[in-house]
């Protein structure tokens, strides 16, 4: 009788577990693979609605996107338009942080010091004193610059290849032999291009003066208004050419501000004056243009080869960038000139005046 119930408890266990097995089977092949009991996956390109978007990644030092639209892409998006840009270090351009030496300094008291021998090297240099350089292939990198001259760099005429690299160029105000005026921080006179990229300069009234070079990745900031010895406001610019140039002069990837006031001779970001001769060949592409009476003079009516692409042109001390607008001076039937793709700092397209 015992034997007789313990087979009926087994066979009873055998069809529960059989019938569970049935069950299971039967919901897979229906339920699960049915297309209609799992969600559909997401159209190529879009995210379901419940999905969170991945983070993107903060591009390090050496990857520094334009906050721009890219060449050629036309109209930002508006997403795109609505971010505003609010400093040039948070939207990828040169600030305090990227620019200036990597090394530790030592102090050397030059007073203004003339270089005569090709190939000098300065590195690791905290300078009281200008360079004044009478010599080719001259490099000056990871250094400090505190003049009480006219110049921080001066490259003297018939001489080349000079490179002024990761150094902080500026100057004492009230000091300089023209009633304490203060001119050029980096001065080309000499008849090639010159580098001046990774530069942290100040105070110098023109600073960045010259029609030709490469000038890259620099922060120009804080430049001091002064006199001449007549009494007179002596002009404004954080960088400066007065044409007649016979090489090309490329402006890209710098923040050029000019705080300084306009009644005090404020003018230009970037001023590209026929002062000397037509302006010609010159490139200002992705920049941080900020200040002056315009933040960009674009060379008068007789300039050519001049493109002017993917800048932001930031209102940080006018609504208009420069007091009484973006750019001036753009020669729009020029052989070569190119306006495109630049902007305000709140994503508004900038276009010259017609």
């Amino acid at each position: 009788m015992l034997r007789n119930r313990r087979r009926l408890v087994a066979w009873l266990l055998a069809g529960v577990v059989l019938a569970v097995v049935l069950t299971l089977y039967d919901a897979d092949r229906t339920g699960v693979s049915d297309p209609k009991a799992a969600p559909s996956a997401a159209p190529s390109g879009a995210l379901p609605d419940t999905a969170t978007p991945a983070p993107t990644t903060t591009p390090g030092p050496t990857a520094t996107p334009s906050p721009t639209a890219p060449p050629g892409t036309g109209e930002p998006s508006p997403a795109a338009s609505a971010t505003a840009c609010t400093s040039p270090g948070a939207c990828g351009y040169p600030d305090a942080n990227s620019t200036g030496p990597r090394i530790a300094l030592e102090r050397h008291d030059t007073g203004n010091m003339s270089i005569k021998k090709d190939g000098t090297v300065i590195k690791g240099w905290d300078i009281r004193g200008s360079l004044d350089v009478y010599a080719n292939d001259v490099t000056i990198i990871d250094s400090r610059i505190t003049s009480t001259n006219w110049w921080g760099v001066n490259l003297r005429p018939g001489f080349s290849g000079l490179k002024v690299l990761h150094t902080t160029i500026t100057a004492v105000p009230g000091k300089g032999p023209d009633n304490g005026g203060v001119n050029y921080a980096v001065s080309n006179m000499g008849g090639s291009s010159i580098e001046v990229g990774w530069c942290d300069i100040s105070v110098f009234g023109n600073a960045l003066s010259m029609g030709q070079g490469d000038l890259h990745d620099n922060y120009v900031h804080d430049l001091v208004a002064f006199r001449n010895q007549g009494g007179e406001w002596q002009h404004i610019d954080a960088v400066i050419s007065g044409g007649g140039n016979k090489g090309r002069l490329t402006i890209r990837h710098n923040t050029l501000l000019n705080s300084t006031p306009v009644d005090k001779g404020s003018t230009a970001a970037v001023g590209l004056f026929a002062d000397t001769g037509v302006v010609s060949s010159v490139v200002v592409e992705d920049n941080w243009l900020a200040g002056g009476a315009y933040a960009l003079y674009g060379g008068g009516p007789g300039a050519t080869g001049i493109r002017v692409t993917g800048n932001v042109f930031s209102t940080q001390y006018h609504p208009a960038s420069g007091a009484y607008g973006p750019v001036t001076a753009w020669n729009a039937g020029g052989a070569g000139n190119v306006w495109k793709d630049n902007r305000m700092s709140d994503g508004r397209p900038v276009e010259p005046a017609s």
